[in-house]
């Protein structure tokens, strides 16, 4: 058993991956190294609290952060009365909750250096087949809801395993993939119903999920529903093997390949989650919205890719977390609301968007251009990492 690991170690160090580059110093920090674990040891190996400032305000999600605050600190000066007020904020929360449901999945595929354009077109899907089921048994009561959330996350499952399978096993590129699932799922709803929205939704779904709240608070159930899965996805990510293997993949296949990684297998079950994640927000945007919703998820897509990359996680590859991904999909949310308070046009969302959203880009292309000089100096075996986590 040594033998081997020293053999995968001594293919990983041919190979060659840098330690305090990215995209494996990237990884190395988030996923190897709890960020606590690695702000402390920025305090201790020199600099003080001098240097672990330095070292926050230079993590690109922090910066995004600092911008999503100044953008709710001046809508707040310019509508005291409205835009500040827990009532406004839950709405915008609200309306978030199903966008992060979506950015999880999203933020995982793009890590491995992937893409995802079929997640609305899933979402529509799932929602279609479970409201047809949830339709056929008949009943408002949580016996016939539970069988449509069932039959949603089935649904999202399978088409991410078709993604997968496709991406992984006959290697087709994810872009060239999920753009053919996205028309495939998007044209399989409106077959199946004709093109006119299922409207017959449980009670219980609207009731309780839609539009409920937590007992005794007025915090949405569905966003708590979000937070949950943020937070377990979140952990998986940053705290354990799979998400490590997740940042390895994006890093570099050939060198994950190489220290036993396998990636076919990993990129199968990453699109199946992006796929899980599409098929529960199926069934949240049918209590929310007491519809199916088929024309209404056409932009779906790239507005969770946009704020996905907006919050930190590199197109690249390698580079990404679950957080920078809640804060880029308040940007947007924010920015809205914002906008329609004061009484700007809201068209003028879409262009602010699209400024900060290159802006992340370039900063990213930056980061990587001064990673690879850095790279020149020294460099650091994928093997370590591996060995550092075990």
């Amino acid at each position: 058993m040594n033998s081997d690991m020293s053999a995968k170690n001594a293919t990983a160090d041919a190979v060659g991956v840098a330690a305090d580059a990215a995209p494996s110093g990237e990884l190395r920090s988030e996923a190897a190294v709890s960020p606590d674990a690695s702000l402390m040891t920025a305090v201790e190996s020199g600099g003080g609290l001098a240097g672990l400032a330095r070292r926050i305000v230079k993590v690109q999600s922090f910066q995004i952060l600092l911008v999503l605050v100044a953008i709710s600190v001046v809508f707040s000066l310019l509508a005291p009365d409205t835009f500040p007020t827990w009532g406004n904020l839950r709405l915008v929360i609200q309306n978030v909750s199903i966008l992060a449901v979506l950015g999880i999945g999203m933020t995982y595929v793009i890590i491995t250096s992937g893409i995802d354009l079929s997640i609305g077109s899933v979402l529509v899907f799932s929602g279609v087949i479970a409201a047809k089921v949830m339709q056929s048994m008949g009943g408002d009561g949580w016996g016939t809801a539970i069988v449509g959330i069932l039959v949603s996350i089935v649904c999202g499952i399978l088409w991410g395993l078709l993604n997968g399978a496709l991406i992984a096993k006959a290697k087709v590129p994810p872009l060239i993939v999920t753009l053919g699932t996205l028309s495939g799922a998007l044209g399989l709803a409106q077959v199946i119903t004709g093109g006119v929205d299922i409207r017959e939704v449980p009670a219980v779904l609207s009731t309780n999920i839609g539009y409920g709240n937590i007992p005794g608070t007025t915090i949405p159930t569905i966003s708590v529903i979000a937070l949950v899965f943020l937070v377990i996805f979140g952990v998986v990510l940053h705290k354990t093997r799979y998400g490590l293997y997740t940042y390895a993949v994006g890093s570099n296949e050939e060198s994950a390949r190489r220290v036993g990684v396998k990636v076919d297998r990993h990129l199968i079950t990453i699109y199946a989650l992006s796929g899980f994640m599409a098929g529960v927000a199926g069934i949240l945007s049918l209590a929310q919205y007491s519809t199916t919703a088929i024309a209404g998820q056409s932009n779906t897509s790239l507005a969770v890719i946009a704020a996905v990359v907006i919050g930190g996680t590199s197109l690249f590859g390698g580079i990404g977390t679950i957080f920078g991904t809640v804060v880029g999909l308040f940007i947007p949310a924010i920015l809205q609301n914002g906008f329609v308070i004061t009484g700007v046009q809201p068209f003028w969302q879409q262009v602010a968007i699209g400024a900060v959203l290159i802006v992340a880009v370039y900063i990213d292309q930056r980061r990587r251009a001064a990673a690879s000089r850095a790279n020149k100096t020294g460099k650091r075996s994928l093997a370590h990492l591996f060995r550092r986590s075990a």
